[in-house]
């Protein structure tokens, strides 16, 4: 099996994160899985106040790497942190509040009955109306949990990680099962959330909100970091254009001079997306060759971090399932 070397990390943002402890800090972390080495000597330290988005193919390690973060997975070598406390103590005290894209609810209770429960446990808890408030869910605190659609439920998660008032925020795919509107209803309460100086930490699979949110951007791979900066930072490593149209197939568009891949945009069905080496032949077949007159709506723009993502990643995974 040919295997890819991982290119070297990107320099830090060029924005300084807060300055005292870090928040979460992950030194030679490893962690095998029998055969399956999930996490290589991994290094990641985040700051104080920093919102961060985790990114990284199936198999990559995040998910391990989040579970080392609070405690349900020890290093076999190497240490990890949270605020200068081990994973098991800040997860016990609330310094670390967890939103797990499969948390497991009370389907038969009710979400206000669920949650004074769950308050009741904290040992510093954040006052109800708060969380109601911060969570955005003041409408569904009567509604019975197992009659709550996977973008309400998220919804609750967030509240459940919101209990304990913690320092540090950490959110498995947090925007699964919502719709764009829901999206962007959560991501606006987010801000709110992470105004107040929390440090915030999320792993998702959609891009444009690592781009939108997250003031810095680590990518993952094989159990390693591969690339850490801004989204901007990273996008720029890929060079080239991104050319999107209608009126052709992928098939007719990646014949064109100067396109490297072309395939079918996943957000704009009907749309081709392809991805240029030299956008000027392209465009210059594209009007004047068999395809003149055909094409229509068509948009040149820089490479943005899914490409770059994808450039970074790009190989055979070597393992079978994705911690």
């Amino acid at each position: 099996m040919t295997t890819t070397t991982p290119p070297t990390p990107l320099p830090s943002p060029s924005t300084s994160p807060p300055a005292g402890p870090a928040a979460i800090s992950l030194r030679g972390v490893t962690r095998r899985y029998g055969a399956v080495r999930a996490l290589d000597a991994l290094d990641l330290e985040i700051r104080a106040g920093e919102i961060l988005a985790l990114l990284g193919p199936n198999g990559a390690g995040k998910s391990t790497a989040m579970e080392m973060m609070v405690g349900l997975a020890t290093p076999d070598t190497g240490t990890v942190s949270i605020l200068g406390a081990d994973p098991a103590t800040a997860t016990r005290t609330g310094l670390i509040g967890t939103m797990l894209q499969a948390g497991a609810l009370l389907p038969d209770q009710s979400v206000r009955s669920m949650l004074r429960m769950l308050h009741s446990l904290q040992a510093h808890p954040m006052p109800m109306d708060d969380v109601i408030a911060q969570a955005d869910i003041a409408d569904l605190m009567k509604r019975r949990i197992g009659a709550l659609s996977g973008g309400q439920a998220q919804r609750v998660r967030f509240a459940i990680a919101l209990l304990g008032d913690p320092q540090v925020l950490l959110l498995d795919e947090p925007t699964v099962g919502m719709d764009v509107g829901a999206r962007r209803a959560f991501w606006d309460q987010m801000r709110t959330v992470a105004a107040t100086g929390r440090t915030v930490v999320f792993a998702t699979h959609h891009l444009d909100e690592a781009e939108r949110e997250a003031a810095r951007v680590v990518v993952m791979d094989r159990g390693r970091v591969v690339a850490d900066g801004t989204g901007a930072e990273i996008s720029a490593i890929v060079a080239g254009r991104i050319i999107t149209l209608r009126g052709a197939s992928p098939e007719q568009v990646a014949a064109l001079p100067g396109v490297e891949t072309a395939a079918e945009d996943e957000t704009s069905p009907g749309r081709v997306r392809a991805a240029c080496t030299d956008s000027d032949a392209a465009l210059a077949a594209l009007f004047t060759g068999p395809l003149a007159g055909q094409v229509h709506e068509v948009l040149v723009a820089a490479p943005g971090l899914e490409e770059a993502f994808l450039r970074i990643t790009d190989h055979t995974p070597e393992r079978g399932h994705d911690r």
